[in-house]
């Protein structure tokens, strides 16, 4: 996370490489392979990736690594890049990465495929798939009607010892970061800092934390949705559950997984090839229903995965997600200062 901290003063000296990078023009190549930075876990995506090769002929070389990771090197890259594609797990990354002109534009027939809320203002980025958080709990030892109906909740007593969270998972810094811009800096901190005193615990990743859930380490655990579905692939009679929140609360968050086009590539047209496949009706349909996967399809005529709320009713705080690239890192360097991330 060193790296994301180091993003807002490295990006001064990119810009002006990246825009020139930009406005640049490139000719159409016919080309057989694309570089991927991506930010979403293998074992998640790889079977996109495959069919799309299988379509397309096109061989896809990934470098996978956390999207904080991946953003930071996009912008220490510039204009010597070496992704055509970035994939991310979160709005914010792609935001700021598109803010420091890294991006391309996407055409207006790629972005209206999905609704206004999941793509860039820009046009820079476009979502490719949802996700809420939830709080996941342990059904051996709670009832549903024991959960906290609020993340707030979490800060008392009761709830001391029990609490798993991933602080360096750029959903969960996301998640930070809109309650942030919901109730201020000062109750964010408060509230951060309330866990740590009831002796919350930190995992690498949200697969982690499910697990630990399920074990009875904590009883319940901030994570995206989607994970409890994948897990029970490997493990169908894991004790957890889903527990989404109410209306406005940051703990109902949605957000997206998006994609981006490296704006100093020469492969522009087979990159755009693979954002168009990412939102075809067979990759939706993957990303919603495909084994273990249960993210929410963002293109219309895709429905979500069976037993999951509609997408529509999940009422979390309305927030632009596009403005998640500007503050994004002041999240972070809040996680630093309350010792979440250093």
């Amino acid at each position: 996370m060193r790296k994301l901290l180091a993003l807002a003063s490295i990006a001064c000296a990119a810009l002006a490489a990246a825009a020139a990078a930009q406005t640049a023009t490139t000719a159409v190549d016919a080309t057989t392979s694309l570089t991927i930075y991506s930010g979403r876990e293998e074992r998640l995506v790889k079977p996109l990736f495959d069919r799309f090769t299988k379509d397309t002929g096109i061989t896809l070389n990934v470098r996978y690594g956390s999207s904080a990771e991946m953003a930071a090197t996009i912008l220490e890259e510039g204009d010597s890049g070496r992704a055509d594609v970035f994939f991310a797990q979160e709005a914010g990354l792609l935001g700021f990465v598109a803010r420091e002109g890294l991006l391309k534009s996407l055409p207006q027939r790629t972005l209206d495929r999905v609704p206004a809320r999941f793509r860039a203002p820009g046009k820079r980025w476009v979502g490719t798939s949802g996700r809420a958080r939830v709080i996941a709990y342990n059904t051996d030892e709670l009832t549903k009607a024991q959960v906290p109906t609020t993340i707030w909740e979490l800060t008392k007593p009761q709830w001391k010892g029990k609490i798993g969270l991933p602080p360096t998972n750029a959903s969960f810094q996301a998640f930070v970061a809109v309650m942030r811009i919901k109730h201020g800096e000062d109750r964010t901190r408060d509230w951060l800092l309330g866990l740590k005193e009831n002796d919350v615990r930190f995992y690498g990743n949200n697969t982690q934390v499910v697990q630990a859930v399920g074990r009875g380490e904590v009883l319940v655990g901030l994570v995206n949705h989607y994970y409890l579905h994948n897990i029970r692939l490997q493990t169908p009679d894991i004790p957890v559950e889903n527990a989404f929140l109410g209306k406005g609360d940051p703990g109902a968050l949605v957000n997206c997984a998006g994609v981006g086009i490296v704006s100093s590539t020469k492969r522009t047209a087979a990159a755009q090839r693979f954002v168009d496949f990412l939102l075809s009706p067979w990759a939706q349909r993957f990303i919603a229903r495909g084994p273990g996967a249960a993210e929410y399809p963002l293109i219309r005529g895709v429905r979500p995965r069976p037993g999951l709320p509609q997408l529509g009713t999940i009422k979390g705080p309305e927030i632009n997600l596009g403005r998640l690239g500007r503050d994004l890192p002041p999240a972070v360097r809040l996680l630093n200062e309350v010792g979440y991330t250093r």
